[in-house]
């Protein structure tokens, strides 16, 4: 008689891998004003979407550049929905206020959104293209209005 390791019944059923180059999950998430926000409406623009939690230091850390990056691009071609992961939506209501956060944040509580996302931690942040495919990951800290990052995110709205 043999028994197979545990994990070898889990093969398979972990977290979904999406890849780049693939659409992007779509999602219809309401942010802390009440606007209900849906992915595949925003097609014809580059999204930002980042994974956050108030309790992260370093997605504490990336919200200033975040913040600075949202003011820099042009509103019309660039959305950047700031995705609260596993968090109180007060404290990030509170963060927001004292950083002076004018992104949208959007509350996944349970974690719905960033399951299809293939969440491995925080932050981690997906740009989507104009045509809804996933382009690029980035997992961990970042600073968002770099040169580097700007110019990346200007390919796709040029597109």
């Amino acid at each position: 008689m043999c028994c197979l390791p545990l994990f070898v019944f889990a093969c398979g059923q972990g977290p979904k891998v999406i890849e780049i180059g693939a659409p992007a999950p779509n999602f219809t998430l309401v942010d802390r004003q009440g606007k209900t926000w849906t992915l595949s409406e925003l097609k014809g623009q580059v999204v930002f979407v980042n994974f956050w939690a108030t309790w992260c230091p370093p997605c504490r850390e990336e919200m200033p550049s975040m913040q600075k990056l949202y003011k820099m691009l042009p509103k019309d071609n660039f959305k950047m929905l700031a995705i609260l992961n596993k968090d109180d939506p007060a404290l990030a209501d509170s963060f927001a206020k004292k950083h002076g956060l004018t992104m949208p944040i959007i509350n996944d509580q349970d974690n719905t959104i960033g399951a299809a996302y293939g969440l491995t931690g925080l932050p981690e942040t997906f740009i989507v293209d104009k045509q809804g495919i996933l382009r690029e990951k980035f997992i961990g800290l970042a600073q968002w209005n770099s040169p580097i990052h700007v110019q990346m995110l200007m390919k796709y709205i040029n597109q």
